[in-house]
């Protein structure tokens, strides 16, 4: 009997199916191994990105326990006080606990800088804490804007978003209903959550001037005028809370709010500008009829003795200058914490507000607390 012979299609077919199941198995493992390794990286990922807030909550530690010791040596904020000193970038290779790789360069570094948020501008100024605009702070704002070569008419467009963009104030009443709309016991300058982001949307520059009249500022008409914009089928104002919010407001371009940045800033309560640490702007702005060159000469005293009081500053600014009442001061509660964290091939820039307590000023016992923290 002859044996059976496979023909020579079968075993060509038999040839492709053995390459085709190997193929298809090398795929899978190969499937299986990338899967890993990108759990791996992610976890990495992960560990990374909790090291660096670690880092960040250290430096904030750090930020408080200078301002802390600051307010019990001095009565007064000033450039030249140990706060307002860089911390350049430094190494913090030695620092992280982690497995080292052989032959991995490992690269940890942290720098940042405390400024005083009260040598800026307060925009939450502009609001007198009954939903009505501060008329005085208005003129400064505009003074601010004309110093930059910014249209000073938009001091009182950004004065009616901040306005309306306030809570009720305490105890305010409905006029059409009788019913109150204040909370009891709110603080209408509390500025709401400090923690969360600053809000920001298309509509806000349609809420501008809408339902306001710039130089209305009894309670009745400030509480109508605030139903008006709540309850008409306007809506509910934006919340007010950082400069990019400035963008809401019809005339403003992101040149301008570039131009404007360094000078102004939005605190959830009113503050007064610490002459101290004030830019000539700022200072040229807030102080009236005063110019430019003569705020450039109070800096250039200001370098060697910086002001222990108030009233030393008014006596060296002479002349019979009327400014606006609490608005000017020679100590600060805010600060703002610029940090920069670098860690392998993560990295994390972070910019935290902290309060310090009036009563922390000259040794009292009150807190240093961080208000906000914002990350990007």
């Amino acid at each position: 009997m002859r044996p059976h012979r496979v023909p020579r299609r079968q075993r060509g077919v038999a040839v492709i199916t053995a390459l085709l199941l190997t193929t298809l198995a090398i795929s899978i493992v190969t499937s299986l191994f990338w899967q890993q390794q990108v759990q791996v990286r992610s976890m990495e990922n992960q560990r990374l990105n909790q090291q660096t807030r670690w880092i960040l909550r250290g430096a904030l530690d750090w930020a408080t326990l200078v301002l802390r010791q600051d307010a019990y040596t001095s009565t007064y904020t000033a450039l030249t006080q140990v706060w307002a000193t860089p911390l350049a970038e430094t190494r913090l290779d030695q620092y992280i606990e982690r497995e080292r790789v052989e032959g991995e360069t490992f690269d940890a570094s942290l720098s940042g800088e405390i400024t005083d948020a009260t040598s800026r501008y307060n925009l939450r100024n502009l609001e007198n804490g009954k939903n009505g605009i501060d008329k005085a702070h208005m003129e400064i704002f505009q003074r601010l804007l004309t110093n930059l070569r910014i249209n000073p008419a938009l001091a009182r467009t950004t004065a009616n978003l901040v306005a309306a963009s306030q809570p009720p104030p305490a105890g305010a009443v409905d006029p059409n209903t009788g019913e109150e709309i204040g909370e009891p016991g709110q603080d209408p300058a509390s500025g709401g959550n400090p923690e969360g982001a600053g809000a920001g949307g298309a509509g806000g520059g349609g809420l501008a001037g809408a339902g306001r009249d710039g130089d209305n500022t009894g309670a009745e008409a400030t509480a109508q005028n605030t139903l008006q914009v709540s309850r008409e089928g306007i809506g509910t104002p934006i919340k007010f809370m950082e400069v990019n919010d400035l963008l809401t407001v019809k005339g403003f371009t992101p040149e301008m709010l570039e131009r404007l940045r360094p000078f102004v800033i939005v605190l959830p309560d009113r503050t007064a500008v610490n002459v101290n640490t004030a830019s000539a702007e700022v200072l040229a702005a807030v102080i009236p009829n005063f110019s430019l060159s003569e705020a450039n000469a109070l800096l250039a005293r200001r370098r060697n003795v910086p002001w222990s009081d108030i009233g030393m500053f008014t006596t060296e600014l002479g002349g019979n200058r009327t400014v606006v009442p609490d608005s000017l001061s020679v100590k600060s509660n805010w600060f703002i914490v610029n940090s920069r964290i670098r860690l392998e091939r993560a990295s994390l820039n972070a910019q935290s507000l902290i309060k310090r307590d009036d009563n922390t000023l000259g040794g009292g016992s009150g807190a240093v607390r961080v208000v906000w923290v914002r990350q990007n």
